[in-house]
């Protein structure tokens, strides 16, 4: 058994098992590639004493994964099984149209959005991402290697949840994965909270990650399809098509609320969670107790919820391509019309909308009081049309620049910690003791780094880095 590849596939019925596991034995060289099938997946090789020992740990692995079920299988046989996609039947508003300030077209439907006081993100299917400054024009952009799900920031640090099964932290020149997620989980969406990861599935499984990208925990919820979860300093919040759950850090349930079923989109304020729903409503729901504050009646089913800072105003988007704005007592202060495609997500910021959509759009909607007045009598401004320029080439998120120059930013160091890959901080004004968070691939033992900036965790206890990472070579 010197020299043996040994192939396992697990694929059921229910849509979330479709992955591969396969083992490769060369000499004392054991090599574990899986991952989602009809996908490259992942691979690291371990080197042992002898070739028998080789030959044990590779029998050892075959035969745990054969007690869950895989088999064995020949490559290429089973195909790749298709991510699930939020399908809506975009019909065109008859409301009257929105006050849109200006469109831009990021060439395929997108379920992508961040906007702060400096710039617009948009992320869409074909694994695009664009950066627009609040006057529509394009900073910077990034291609991923699979469609983007969400973009969320935590602080400082803004990622891309894919399709692939990654995270990926777009604060530097090119993207870093920051998180890497089972092949096989079939991500709907994803917040971040002071490093703490939360990814809710298709199955309506809920889990988190630490910093480490080593999962805390995981529960199946009392539902499926899980479109909504949000992240604090306390809890986590998972909404699926039964009800909205609450969750300490550790995994604790708080609450379940069976009022909101049907959950297709989450937000959150301070002292109150949002969840859209198939049911044509949104609730608010007290985050302490989970009971329902407020409904807020749409007229088909919601795709999108935002709301201004404590909820003062909500505002939803559902599938005829209309957006909704009510007041916190719960009555509709008008309804129009998107002229885009309806929204898949939404924010507000500044007296405006933005929204992305069906057919690929970023749009900026005036919803000051002024505005919102003339679109109901039929005056609106002449929207900016903007086109996407040309896709780059997919980021390459191995690759790095090379320095010898100690000046350009901060050292790191890869160590091997009781058997595990860590990463530290070499000058003395920083804890020994904490690790950084960083890109699991591409930690090597002993290897060096140069990172533009260190910084303290909100919640401390580590490091992460901001910016761009090169590797250093005195």
């Amino acid at each position: 058994m010197s020299n043996e590849k040994i192939y396992l596939e697990l694929s059921e019925d229910d849509g979330v098992s479709h992955k591969f596991y396969e083992v490769t034995i060369n000499g004392n060289d054991v090599t574990i590639r899986y991952g989602r099938i009809g996908t490259d997946g992942r691979a690291s090789t371990k080197n042992y004493p002898t070739q028998e020992k080789a030959n044990a740990e590779a029998q050892k692995q075959i035969k745990a994964k054969r007690k869950k079920g895989y088999e064995s299988a020949v490559m290429g046989e089973r195909k790749k099984r298709p991510i699930t996609r939020r399908q809506i039947n975009s019909q065109k508003s008859k409301a009257k149209p929105a006050p849109v300030l200006w469109k831009f077209n990021s060439g395929a439907s997108a379920f992508g959005i961040f906007i702060n006081e400096d710039y617009c993100w948009i992320g869409n299917q074909d694994g695009s991402v664009f950066v627009l400054n609040h006057e529509a024009e394009v900073i910077n952009q990034y291609r991923l290697p699979d469609g983007v799900k969400c973009i969320v920031a935590d602080t400082l640090w803004v990622y891309a949840g894919c399709d692939d099964g990654c995270v990926y932290d777009l604060t530097g020149k090119l993207p870093r994965v920051a998180y890497q997620i089972s092949e096989n989980v079939d991500i709907y969406w994803l917040d971040i909270h002071n490093g703490l990861l939360g990814v809710a599935d298709a199955g309506g499984t809920i889990m988190t990650a630490n910093h480490e990208d080593e999962t805390l925990w995981q529960k199946k919820s009392q539902g499926s399809s899980g479109w909504m979860v949000r992240c604090d300093d306390d809890r986590v919040y998972h909404g699926h098509s039964g009800g909205v759950t609450s969750y300490s850090e550790s995994g604790k349930m708080f609450w379940h609320t069976k009022d909101a079923k049907q959950v297709l989109f989450g937000w959150q304020e301070k002292l109150a969670v949002y969840a859209g729903t198939g049911t044509k409503k949104v609730y608010a729901l007290t985050k302490k107790t989970g009971k329902v504050e407020q409904i807020y009646s749409c007229d088909a089913a919601v795709y999108s919820c935002a709301a201004s800072e404590d909820g003062e105003y909500v505002f939803a988007g559902d599938c005829y391509s209309s957006i909704y704005c009510f007041n916190k007592a719960g009555d509709r202060l008008w309804k129009l019309g998107t002229s885009c495609g309806s929204a898949y997500s939404m924010q507000y910021l500044n007296e405006r909308v933005y929204i992305v959509t069906t057919n690929g759009s970023l749009a900026c909607i005036d919803a000051s009081a002024e505005a919102i007045k003339a679109a109901e009598t039929g005056i609106i401004p002449k929207s900016k049309s903007i086109k996407a320029p040309k896709p780059i080439a997919v980021s390459k998120t191995k690759e790095l620049e090379t320095t010898s120059d100690p000046t350009q930013g901060v050292i790191v160091k890869c160590l091997n910690i009781k058997g595990k890959l860590r990463v530290r901080v070499l000058l003395e004004e920083y804890n020994p003791e904490w690790n950084v968070q960083f890109p699991r691939n591409l930690r090597e033992e002993e290897a060096l780094f140069i990172v533009d900036e260190i910084r303290e965790a909100a919640r401390g206890g580590f490091y992460r880095v901001y910016g761009n990472i090169r590797r250093f070579v005195p």
